[in-house]
C-alpha cells in the first residue's frame, strides 16, 4: 500500500469521526484538563519536598498543600476515568454508524451481490473489521491533540524555572514521532494483509464446514483439512508480522524517552555537583527546579508514548478501512426506488418490453425480453441452468436494476415503492432459510394470523404430522440452520410461510428441488391449488407437472425463445422439446 493511498484512507477515517465529533472534542478537553492537573500535581509535590528538605518547614505547617495534592490526585483519577468513558462512547457511536452504512449497503445491493462472496467474509467485514476501528476513534484521535498540547504545557511550566531542562525536552521530543513514523510505515500494509488473510480464512472455513458431508463422501476431508491448515498458517504469520511491528514501535519509543529523561537527570546531577552552571535565571539550579523537571520529564513523554501505543490502532484501522471503503465505494447500480403503491387486493399483471436485467455492478444478466404475464395466469419458466430464470425472479422481487420497461399493473417497476411491491409478493425458493427460533415464528415471520389460519396453512403444507412429532409443537426450537428439521420438512415450513399471507404475485424458484418423492408430491400438490389464487410464475425443471399450466416460457442464454402451452411446445421442435426428451431419457 503506497503512502498516497494510506493518506487517503486516513482522511476517510477522520471524516467518519463527524458522527461523534462532540464526544471526541470532550475527550480532548478532558485530556488537556488531565495535563493541567499533572503540572499542578508535580508543582505541589516539588514545592512540598523543597519546603521540607531545603527550608526545614515542619510537616504540620504543610497540611494545606498536602490536602491540595490529594485533591489533585483524586481529580486526575476521575478525569482519566471519565475520559475513558467518553472515548468509548465516541468509538461506539462511530462503529454503529459504520455498521449501519454497511448493512444499508448490503440491503441496497440485494441477494445477488451478497451471494457473490462467502458468508464468512461478510461476517469479518461487518463485525471484526469495524470493531478494530474502535481504538482509532476512542483513543488515537484524541491522543493526537494531547501529544501536541500536553508537552507544550509542560515546557511552558518548566521554562521559567530552568530553560536548559526545557530545551533538552524540546530537542529530543521530535525524535520520537520521527522514528515512530519510520517504524510504522509498514504497519498499515501488514494489517491490511492480515485482514485479507482473516477474511479468506473465515469464508474458506465456513464454506467447508457447511459442505462437510459432501467432502467426506468424496474423500476430500484430508485435502480440505490441509487447505485450512495452510490458510491458518498464513493468517498466523501475518498476525505475528503485525505484532513484531507493534513491539518494535514500542521499543523505539521507550528508548528515546528514557534517553531524554536520562539527559535531564545528568544535567541536574552535574549542576548540583557544581560542574555545570547554566540553564537558570540568576537564582541558580534549585532543588525545586530539579524536582519539578524530573517529575514532569516522564509526563512530557507520556502522551507521545501513548500515541505510539495507539499508532498501532491507527495502522489497524487503516488496514480495516481499505476493504471497508472499497466495499462502500464500489460501483453499485441499485434498483431505482419510487413512491407509488399497488393495491394488494388486485392480482398483478406484468408487461415487459425490451427488458434487460442487470447485475448490481451493471453487467447484463438477461435480455432483451418482451412478454406479457396476464393477471391470474399461471406461468412456468423453464430452461437450462444459467439461462436467466432466477435473475428474472429477483428482478420481479425488486432486487436487481434493469433497462427498458417493466410494468406492474401499468406502473413502471422503478416508480413503485419497494415496500409496496414486496408486500404484494410471496416467494418460495429451493433452499429454505429459517432464521427465527421456533417453528411458529418461522411460519409467521412478521405476518399476523389467527390460530385458525395458522392451523389451516399447516394442514395445507402437510406440516401437521411434523408438528405432532415435535416435543413442544409449534413452539419447538428448530436449532441453528434448522438442524432439527429435514430438508423436506424445512421446505414445507417455507411453503406454509409463503401461503400464510394473501398475495397478488406468487414467485416459485424450484420449489421441489432436493426433495424426496414423498415430500415433492406433497409440496407440488399444495402448490397446484395455491397457484390458482393469484398470478403465479414458477421456475422449474420438472416438465411433466406443467400440462395444466396456462403457459410455459422457455429461456435460453438470457432470452425468451419459446412461449406457449405444454401441448403446443412439446410438439414443436425447439428447446422445450429437447428438454422434454432429455428428461424422459433420464427417467
Amino acid at each position: 500500500m503506497n503512502k498516497t493511498h494510506q493518506h487517503a484512507l486516513s482522511r476517510w477515517l477522520k471524516q467518519q469521526s463527524v458522527t461523534a465529533r462532540r464526544w471526541i472534542l470532550f475527550s480532548r478537553l478532558l485530556g488537556i484538563i488531565s495535563g493541567l492537573l499533572i503540572i499542578a500535581q508535580a508543582w505541589l509535590l516539588a514545592s512540598l519536598l523543597n519546603h521540607m528538605i531545603m527550608e526545614k518547614i515542619p510537616r504540620e505547617a504543610l497540611l494545606l498543600p498536602f490536602a491540595l495534592l490529594i485533591l489533585v490526585f483524586v481529580l486526575r483519577a476521575w478525569v482519566t476515568w471519565l475520559r475513558e468513558k467518553v472515548g468509548f462512547q465516541a468509538g461506539m457511536l462511530i462503529r454503529q454508524a459504520l455498521r449501519a452504512r454497511v448493512l444499508d449497503r448490503l440491503h441496497l445491493a440485494g441477494p445477488a451481490w451478497i451471494q457473490g462472496k462467502p458468508a464468512g467474509s461478510w461476517a469479518t467485514l461487518v463485525l471484526e473489521q469495524i470493531e478494530d476501528m474502535h481504538d482509532f476513534y476512542a483513543r488515537y484521535l484524541p491522543q493526537m491533540t494531547l501529544a501536541a498540547t500536553v508537552p507544550v504545557m509542560i515546557v511552558i511550566a518548566i521554562f521559567p524555572i530552568n530553560w536548559a531542562a526545557a530545551l533538552i525536552l524540546l530537542v529530543t521530543a521530535p525524535l520520537i514521532p520521527l522514528f515512530m513514523a519510520m517504524v510504522g510505515m509498514g504497519a498499515a500494509d501488514a494489517n491490511r494483509r492480515n485482514f485479507d488473510a482473516l477474511s479468506r480464512l473465515s469464508g474458506h472455513f465456513l464454506d467447508r464446514l457447511r459442505g462437510i458431508d459432501t467432502l467426506r463422501i468424496f474423500h476430500r476431508g484430508a485435502a480440505e483439512t490441509a487447505n485450512i491448515e495452510h490458510a491458518s498458517q498464513d493468517f498466523r504469520q501475518r498476525t505475528m508480522e503485525v505484532l513484531r511491528l507493534a513491539f518494535l514501535s514500542s521499543a523505539v519509543l521507550e528508548f528515546f524517552a528514557s534517553l531524554s529523561i536520562a539527559l535531564v537527570a545528568v544535567y541536574f546531577g552535574f549542576s548540583y555537583l557544581g560542574e555545570l552552571n547554566f540553564g537558570h535565571f540568576s537564582a541558580g539550579v534549585t532543588l525545586f527546579a530539579g524536582f519539578l523537571a524530573l517529575i514532569l520529564a516522564p509526563e512530557f513523554f507520556q502522551p507521545l508514548r501513548e500515541l505510539g501505543v495507539y499508532y498501532h490502532a491507527k495502522a489497524q484501522a487503516i488496514g480495516a478501512a481499505d476493504s471497508l471503503q472499497r466495499f462502500l465505494n464500489a460501483p453499485l447500480q441499485a434498483p431505482e426506488r419510487g413512491t407509488l403503491s399497488l393495491n394488494k387486493e388486485d392480482k398483478l399483471a406484468v408487461t415487459a418490453r425490451d427488458l434487460i436485467i442487470l447485475s448490481p455492478e451493471g453487467i447484463p444478466l438477461a435480455g432483451p425480453l418482451t412478454f406479457q404475464l396476464p393477471a391470474g395466469q399461471r406461468i412456468a419458466l423453464v430452461g437450462h441452468s444459467g439461462a436467466g430464470k432466477s435473475s428474472l425472479l429477483r428482478l420481479l422481487s425488486g432486487f436487481l436494476p434493469y433497462e427498458g420497461s417493466l410494468l406492474i399493473n401499468g406502473i413502471e417497476l422503478r416508480e413503485l415503492a419497494p415496500e409496496s411491491l414486496q408486500a404484494s409478493l410471496s416467494w418460495l425458493g429451493q433452499n429454505p432459510r429459517l432464521p427465527a427460533d421456533t417453528l411458529q415464528s418461522n411460519i409467521l415471520l412478521g405476518a399476523s394470523a389467527s390460530s385458525l389460519q395458522l392451523a389451516e396453512v399447516i394442514r395445507q403444507a402437510h406440516l401437521d404430522e411434523v408438528v405432532n412429532q415435535l416435543p413442544e409443537g409449534l413452539d419447538t426450537a428448530i436449532g441453528e440452520h434448522a438442524s432439527r428439521l429435514s430438508v423436506g420438512q424445512a421446505q414445507r415450513v417455507a411453503l406454509a410461510r409463503a401461503l400464510i399471507s394473501p398475495c397478488a404475485l406468487l414467485l416459485l424458484d424450484e420449489p421441489a428441488a432436493s426433495l424426496d418423492a414423498h415430500s415433492e408430491r406433497q409440496v407440488m400438490q399444495t402448490l397446484e391449488q395455491a397457484s390458482r389464487r393469484q398470478t403465479t410464475l414458477m421456475v422449474t425443471h420438472q416438465l411433466d407437472i406443467l400440462k395444466e399450466w396456462d403457459a410455459i416460457w422457455v429461456m435460453e442464454s438470457g432470452k425468451l425463445v419459446q412461449q406457449g402451452d405444454y401441448t403446443t411446445l412439446s410438439q414443436t421442435p425447439g428447446t422445450f422439446a429437447n428438454l422434454l426428451g432429455h428428461r424422459r431419457r433420464e427417467i
